[in-house]
């Protein structure tokens, strides 16, 4: 075995300064990550408090500048803005001449492919969309959770191989997406990984109204092998009262979260239509027992329970012990 030092990356050739603009919680991770490939952050650009607390820690003695001034200084910038902010900023720093020809210019919006940048384009940067499928919590434990983390890309096919090195320097896996295909892309995500965290809000809330102590416990591990047999098995791992056309159970459901939390009665009532469709067409819901978990559904809609029928009860699959 080998005991030869390994070279230091700092020693490694075509290094780049790296710059952010928008210190919220991905710029300075990546940042942070592309510094352990080698590169060097040397400006970053960002307003609020929690902005500026977050690039002391993630990025210390990296110099807090007005965004041009951190395009002065980089080869490579990460725009790391809301998406919404995207396209006014791209053109303002355009059309003050902040861009320079030959410049990295890299944006993170999961809704953006390439395009967005056309005005800095032409003003000679190179452009590339690198949006970093994970969440973010604004911490050092970002930096790690890089490793292994999927990244949306898009560029000019001149630029395929440079988007994709810098995506595996931060410890990533490229995965290319198709300019037109961004806003597809970004919906996908943000439907599993937005609206997981608002149901998971909302179940152990309503398990604290249930008189559960510790609902993060309970949920853990439910929700851990879900995940897993969802990802492993996608349709057939649905599972639970309406995958078994249970509709007296749905409706006391309906009936409950009417009485203790209004609130969550249309998200349950949405998700459950759309879980009924997915087992109905992949022949876990048999069609006989549809009909009234349907119906219960439909009632749901108009402020009734709507329990009627005879095919509404528990464990007529035989999974009365499923903990779904």
């Amino acid at each position: 075995m080998s005991t030869s030092q390994q070279p230091d990356p700092r020693d490694r050739p075509a290094r780049l300064t790296v710059g952010v603009v928008g210190a919220g919680r991905v710029g300075p991770a990546l940042a942070a990550s592309l510094q352990l490939a080698g590169h060097r952050p040397v400006a970053v650009s960002g307003v609020s408090d929690a902005s500026r607390r977050r690039a002391a820690e993630l990025l210390p003695d990296v110099p807090l500048v007005p965004p041009a001034e951190v395009l002065q200084r980089a080869d490579l910038v990460l725009l790391t803005v809301p998406d919404d902010t995207l396209p006014g900023l791209v053109e303002g720093l355009a059309d003050t001449g902040a861009v320079r020809p030959g410049q990295l210019l890299v944006h993170t919006s999961g809704r953006y492919g390439a395009k967005v940048l056309d005005p800095a384009l032409r003003a000679g940067a190179l452009p590339l969309a690198l949006h970093p499928a994970m969440t973010f919590t604004g911490t050092p434990v970002d930096v790690q959770r890089l490793a292994g983390c999927s990244f949306g890309v898009t560029a000019p096919e001149e630029l395929r191989m440079a988007a994709e090195a810098l995506v595996i320097e931060m410890g990533g896996e490229p995965e290319w997406i198709a300019e037109e295909r961004r806003p597809l892309y970004h919906a996908a995500l943000a439907l599993g990984a937005n609206h997981l965290v608002t149901l998971v809000a909302q179940s152990m809330e309503l398990l604290r109204e249930a008189g559960v102590t510790a609902p993060d416990r309970m949920l853990g591990p439910l929700l851990g092998a879900a995940l897993d047999n969802a990802l492993r098995s996608g349709d057939a791992a649905l599972t639970g009262p309406v995958a078994r056309g249970d509709a007296g159970t749905v409706a006391a459901h309906v009936s409950e979260l009417r009485k203790y939390s209004p609130q969550t009665v249309a998200g349950y009532l949405a998700m459950a239509r759309a879980t009924a469709d997915r087992a109905l067409a992949h022949g876990l819901l048999k069609p006989e027992l549809a009909e009234d978990l349907l119906g219960v559904l439909a009632n749901g809609t108009n402020g009734t329970d709507g329990t009627h029928g005879t095919h509404g009860t528990p464990g007529t699959d035989g999974t009365e012990g499923d903990a779904g």
